[in-house]
């Protein structure tokens, strides 16, 4: 598997990808809606497995000594992987972002746990949405981003919007006392990404055991 994630790394990834692995600069921006930052990760896969249809990607992968659905698993690993590492470099920024420029949001969520929690929602839907569709034929990717960024973006959308409701101005708060309260709901989002990623990479395989490449 490791030889795998290294020939998604080494020959598959678009080098856009690590653009967006960078993407948690933006949270430098005093007034910002910080969760695009995960939105932008989302377009990692789509371009990434654009460019690998284009080369015939599946295919090729699908003719090494290996299962078809270690070719998904692969892929899975590939932007799980990037996804994960996105949501820690955004530490580096949020830190200097709450220490450093102390003005408060006043577009959406200040980067605080709802915050990383609404990054493990957008990144879990997505997957989910995203990689079921496209994985029916490894080859139609339009309609299976589609169907992945919708529910990403009302996530994101609910999440910028809760940050204008003073009934829960707590989820939008740095105090120490409302991110104890937070803790619940990012804990919970962490179970919520292991479990959507799990069951999403069952559905895929799946379904692409199912296709004649």
């Amino acid at each position: 598997m490791n030889h795998l994630l290294y020939k998604e790394f080494r020959l598959a990834a678009h080098p856009t990808l690590n653009i967006f692995l960078w993407m948690g600069a933006l949270i430098l921006i005093p007034s910002y809606p910080y969760t695009t930052v995960f939105i932008f990760g989302c377009f990692a896969p789509l371009i990434t497995l654009q460019n690998g249809r284009e080369n015939h990607d599946a295919f090729y992968t699908a003719t090494l000594p290996v299962k078809k659905s270690q070719v998904v698993k692969g892929k899975f690993s590939l932007f799980i992987t990037t996804q994960i590492g996105q949501l820690f470099l955004t530490l580096p920024f949020t830190i200097i972002r709450i220490t450093q420029i102390p003005i408060k949001n006043t577009v959406g969520i200040a980067p605080n746990l709802t915050y990383y929690a609404a990054g493990l929602l957008v990144f879990t839907l997505f997957n989910f949405f995203f990689f079921t569709e496209f994985y029916k034929t490894a080859y139609k990717i339009g309609k299976a981003f589609i169907k992945g960024m919708v529910p990403a973006l009302l996530i994101a959308v609910l999440t910028e919007t809760i940050s204008h409701i003073p009934k829960l101005a707590w989820l939008n708060s740095l105090n120490k006392t409302d991110l104890r309260l937070q803790l619940p709901i990012f804990l919970f989002a962490v179970l919520f990404f292991i479990a959507g990623n799990i069951l999403a990479f069952k559905i895929s395989k799946e379904s692409f055991e199912k296709v004649d490449l």
